[in-house]
Formats: structure tokens, sequence, C-alpha cells
């Protein structure tokens, strides 16, 4: 793509955020409504089209209005159009991005709850926030990797902001939350297979810049992506937080293996029993004769 192509196709994409944001804006202020929610999913759509990223969905989602909380890996900044663009959601991010410029402009209009993970006490005040948005049938995604990977690797899934569940339980009066494990892997690129050595062209994690992410987003041919809902994890008053993260990691890791190697992961072999010593039979000695004394 030339850079005349991308500026022309940044400013339809600038043309259709302008259209969208002022009636969006408007409806946030006078309350929730089905613009509010389906607006910033058209924005990613036309993202979508014009940069050419092609998604491909498997697995069942939630059902229209129902409650989740989903729990994704994450990998690139184009996470975000990529998913907001599947169906109306919003997002769990750092602080910081609130003030990052356009980009913090965008997440705002996304309704996106923002975590200051320098205070651990403002875990709870999100964990009260996400139950209310799980309360009103909301899907809410939560990258609990708590960071971005390369592509390849799953990072450990961290179990604090899971605790929103609960949280929709006890303050929410809900019975139980559905657990939504969502994998997401960026699998081809020009129509062919994307090798190790090239996923991290498409990531966007440790001391990268953002910048040369985009910069190297816009040289680079059209990506395909692969989007998988995992088998909903049922969340009740009873249920052990870490057990059910454990699982939805499980389920993402599976998924992402699968869509990267191009195959089904290979079974783990079920444990084998521990022998149990079979107890041998004892075999008691021969009685000795002793012959009687001779008359």
């Amino acid at each position: 793509m030339t850079y005349l192509v991308a500026g022309l196709r940044l400013l339809a994409y600038a043309l259709t955020f302008a259209l969208l944001a002022g009636p969006h804006w408007l409806t946030l202020k006078l309350g929730r409504g089905r613009f509010a929610g389906h607006a910033p999913c058209w924005l990613h759509r036309v993202f979508l089209r014009l940069f050419r990223l092609r998604i491909t969905v498997t697995g069942t989602p939630p059902a229209a209005g129902e409650a989740a909380l989903v729990i994704a890996n994450h990998i690139s900044w184009l996470d975000i159009p990529v998913l907001g663009a599947v169906r109306p959601l919003s997002f769990v991010a750092k602080s910081e991005i609130a003030g990052w410029p356009v980009i913090g402009t965008l997440a705002r209009l996304q309704r996106t709850v923002f975590i200051d993970r320098a205070r651990k006490r403002h875990t709870a005040v999100v964990n009260t926030e996400m139950s209310r948005r799980l309360r009103d049938g909301e899907l809410i995604v939560l990258f609990a990797e708590g960071t971005t990977g390369d592509g390849t690797r799953l990072l450990p899934f961290r179990t604090s902001l899971v605790g929103a569940a609960r949280a929709a339980i006890t303050e929410g009066g809900l019975d139980r939350v559905r657990l939504q494990p969502l994998c997401i892997a960026y699998t081809r690129r020009n129509g062919l297979p994307l090798t190790r050595a090239e996923r991290p062209d498409i990531a966007w994690y440790g001391d990268m810049e953002l910048g040369p992410s985009v910069k190297l987003f816009f040289e680079r041919g059209p990506i395909d992506v692969q989007v998988t809902w995992g088998e909903p994890i049922a969340f009740a008053a009873g249920t052990d937080r870490k057990a059910a993260t454990a699982l939805a990691e499980a389920s993402v890791r599976r998924a992402l293996q699968e869509a990267v190697t191009g195959r089904p992961p290979a079974p783990q072999p079920a444990p084998q029993p521990v022998p149990v010593p079979v107890p041998q039979p004892v075999h008691e000695a021969p009685p000795i004769l002793i012959p009687a004394a001779t008359a």
C-alpha cells in the first residue's frame, strides 16, 4: 500500500468518524441507546474494509443481550478494531490510554473502563463498574494477560479483574455470569500463512513504539484474522475465581495453538495408573521327615 493510498483511506476513515462521532456522543450524554452500542461497531467495520483485514469467526458467542465477561488474549492495537467490529462491546484498559491523542477519544467513545494499575484499591472500583455493565446485559472484553504478546505464545492470565463476575453476583443480583474465552490469532498476510518470524511484525508488544507498528501495517499487505469463541464457563457464587481463569486460559491456549500451527494440539496422554504390587503366594517349605527309630 503506497502512502498516497493509505492517506486517502485514512481520510475516508476520518470522514466516517466525523459523521458518527456527533450523534454517538449525544446518545451517550442522553443515556444508553441502540445507536451508542452500534456506532463504534460500524466505525470498526469501516476500518477493516478500508485496510483489508479479513475476519473469520468460529465458535458460539453469547446471545444478544446476554451478559458476558469476555476473557481474551492480546496481541496488537489491531485487536480493538477487530473485536469491536464483531459485535457491540466495551473494553477494560489501563488508565494511561485515556490521555493518548485520538486513541483516548476513541476509547472513551467505546465506553472503555479504565483501570489505574498503580492503585491496588482501584481494582475494586473497576469491578463494581464492570458488574453494573454485566447486570445490564453488556459484553466486556478483558485482556487477561495484562499486556500484549508476540502472537505465538500466550502469557499467564491474571485473575484480579475476573472478580467482576463475583461482584455482578453479590452486588448486581445475578445468579451467574458467563465467562467467555476468546482467542485472537493473526494467521495470514497477502493470503500466505504467517511464519513464526513474521508474527511479531503484526504484534505490538514490549518496548515497541506505536508509530513504527502502524507504519509497518500500512506498508505490508492485507491480513487474515481468526477469532475463536471458546466454550463458555458458568461463574456462580461458589465458583473458584482462579480455577475459572485457568479454564479460560487453557481454552484460549488451545485455540491459539491450532490457529498458528494449522492443526489441533496433540491430545495429552491420560495419566497411567500407579502399578500396585501384587502379593506373591508364599510357598511353604516341605516338611522334613525324620525316620522313626528302628527297633
